[in-house]
């Protein structure tokens, strides 16, 4: 099985599950949270399903831990990149975002629609993280990184480019100018042009393939060297947006546990 067949795989079976998770869930409750809150209370699912009861409750408790699990296990990642063997960096952030978007589909329903005082704050506060995130997730990838996660600088992106250039003049043996194909005047129109001189080589046809396939990573790497400084930029604003309302919810989130627990309400334990 090829890599991008094994990250296709990947990338469906999240997006599948979070899909499937929440159909079950709201098709599980259905009759119940369209139920008027003053009524609810007579409803045959109330003592199951409401907030404090033993599926709602555990809604509740399962979703912060996939949450605190999503958000402390990728930090972990990012700062040792112990796993950077096994996985790419950016492969762990989509990880991230999957726990940390099933994790709040769950909390959603352990509320049970029902939002008021300062658990309000901690759920609108969730809601613009977990959106930050998918925007922060964009932003990130148009950033081009070493295998390490590391981003990489505009003479590191030039050097890389060189490499592919040289890489296809090999394959199509023909000998590129390199210099005024990334010159900043002609780079665009250069770079393109790099698809008829494969396509009039007289090389094999896997050759050509390989060469077409480098000349698509060097025509992606060039857009993102253009965007370098206006992505990096962005991230930096992001990370000014997106940690406050995290840091906003982590601490409701433990308010709302410590008075929980004060009330009686542990679930299982």
């Amino acid at each position: 099985m090829t890599l991008k067949v094994k990250v296709f795989l990947y990338r469906f079976l999240m997006a599948a599950t979070v899909l499937l998770l929440t159909y079950y869930l709201f098709n599980k409750g259905q009759s119940f949270y369209d139920t008027q809150l003053e009524e609810r209370f007579y409803h045959e699912d109330y003592q199951n399903l409401r907030a404090s009861g033993f599926f709602g409750h555990g809604l509740g408790v399962v979703g912060t831990l996939i949450v605190a699990f999503g958000v402390w296990g990728y930090i972990y990642a990012k700062k040792t990149l112990r796993f950077e063997k096994y996985v790419r960096l950016k492969y762990l952030l989509e990880f991230h975002i999957f726990l940390c978007t099933i994790g709040p589909i769950m909390i959603l329903f352990h509320t049970t629609f029902k939002f008021g005082g300062i658990v309000s704050i901690g759920f609108w506060s969730m809601v613009l993280v977990v959106a930050s995130g998918v925007v922060g997730r964009y932003i990130y990838v148009q950033i081009p990184r070493t295998l390490s996660g590391r981003a990489l600088t505009a003479s590191e992106i030039q050097q890389k480019l060189i490499d592919i250039l040289k890489e296809i003049g090999e394959l199509i043996q023909t000998e590129f100018k390199i210099e005024s194909i990334l010159s900043e005047t002609a780079e665009s129109n250069r770079i393109k042009s790099i698809s008829d001189d494969i396509n009039q080589s007289s090389v094999s046809v896997s050759a050509k393939k390989k060469a077409r396939k480098l000349a698509r990573r060097a025509n992606t790497m060039l857009r993102r060297k253009k965007q370098l400084d206006k992505m990096q930029k962005l991230f930096s604003y992001w990370h000014i947006f997106h940690k406050p309302f995290a840091i906003i919810m982590l601490v409701i989130v433990l308010v709302h546990i410590l008075a929980t627990v004060l009330m009686g309400y542990t679930w299982i334990f």
